[in-house]
């Protein structure tokens, strides 16, 4: 039932409801802290020939990752990976662990840094309750795209050795591009340390290498490399995207200390998120609700 037509059906419901909304959304502000939602750039709809991150292997030996061409629908991001002092409000209410960070400059200016892939989904998840928002970890895929000319689908694989594959000129542009780029340093920088990319996404491809929700997987190709043998998906392990690619343990906050199945160990993980934009807040959510019991 359109909304026009339950406001004329059920006005005084409708009304009721969104009272009870309102008072709904006061009540979690007043738990959570006034929490602004962050800015975010708006990734338009495109077409990626995407590598595809994990460990493709024939007779044992490891080979380029196939390239896959596909579309990825508009989404929109977060400008800046998820800070410190930002972070550290999801800390002070609860509902996230402290992070493992060396900071060099002000908190409010510096992105967290020495978090797990857990540690994200927390913040993910208490932000959604603070903004009324839904918000998540990106996929590989988005991260990519999200990178723009930023995007290394290097893995340290036989990939920059093969002139065939179509992941060398992404390599090759990258390398370029990583020139003009501030060379990593072992602590976080502050925002815009890095630069910002085409797309307008700040610091992609700096010192912090970044959670996405895609899981690790083992591919065995046939001799052609067309024709899977096997595929093992394990999904307690994830796909960062930075410089390089890497996989990590979900529960690994520092890269160094262990737990990466693949690609040299970043220095810094952190994140930014996604926000759903097809997911309706508190507000939506509880007239979605009555709208479903007024359209039986």
């Amino acid at each position: 039932m359109p909304w026009h037509v339950a406001e004329t059906a059920a006005g005084g419901v409708v009304a009721v409801a969104l009272s009870i909304a309102a008072l709904a959304a006061h009540g979690s502000d007043r738990d959570t802290g006034a929490v602004a939602a962050p800015p975010t750039v708006v990734i338009e709809a495109t077409r990626l020939a995407f590598p595809e991150p994990g460990e493709f292997l024939v007779e044992g030996r490891a080979i380029p990752a196939p390239v896959r061409d596909v579309e990825i629908p508009a989404f929109a991001i977060m400008t800046h990976q998820v800070g410190l002092a930002d972070y550290g409000r999801c800390v002070a209410a609860g509902r996230c662990m402290a992070a493992d960070t060396q900071a060099r400059a002000a908190a409010a200016d510096v992105p967290v840094t020495g978090v797990s892939y857990f540690d994200a989904l927390a913040y993910a998840a208490w932000l959604g309750e603070a903004t009324g928002a839904t918000w998540r970890l990106p996929s590989a895929l988005e991260a990519a795209a999200a990178a723009g000319e930023r995007f290394s689908a290097e893995t340290f694989s036989d990939a920059a050795d093969d002139p065939k594959n179509p992941a060398v000129a992404w390599i090759r542009r990258y390398r370029e591009q990583a020139a003009s780029v501030r060379a990593p340093e072992p602590a976080a920088r502050p925002f815009g340390s890095y630069g910002v990319n085409s797309l307008g996404v700040a610091d992609f491809g700096g010192n912090v290498w970044e959670w996405t929700s895609t899981c690790y997987v083992r591919v065995g190709f046939e001799a052609d490399r067309v024709t899977e043998r096997s595929r093992t998906e394990n999904c307690r392990v994830h796909v960062l995207e930075g410089r390089h690619r890497a996989i990590m343990s979900d529960f690994v906050r520092d890269g160094r200390s262990g737990g990466c199945a693949v690609g040299t160990p970043p220095d810094n993980l952190g994140f930014r998120l996604v926000q759903e934009p097809d997911r309706p807040g508190l507000v939506g959510r509880i007239l979605g609700r009555i709208a479903a019991v007024l359209d039986r």
